[in-house]
């Protein structure tokens, strides 16, 4: 299923986008965060604690590979 949005851009410049999907449709339509609020406000709870620690985890790994290589490099 396809949608088609046709957008007027700054001087008078027609774009015609092809949506895939009902989701990129939403994101179009969606009303722009509030001004000044903080993204962790906006997302908070958007993700698991469990999906949180394994994030934090795999990020702690990937940096301690990082100055790993640069020690070895060096």
């Amino acid at each position: 299923m396809a949608f088609y949005c046709v957008y007027y851009i700054t001087y008078m410049t027609t774009a015609t986008i092809e949506i895939k999907n009902s989701i990129a449709l939403d994101l179009l339509q969606s009303k722009p965060a509030i001004a000044g609020q903080k993204l962790s406000e906006k997302f908070a709870g958007s993700l698991s604690k469990e999906n949180v620690s394994k994030m934090q985890k795999e990020l702690s790994d990937m940096r301690n590979e990082w100055e790993r290589v640069l020690l070895l490099k060096s």
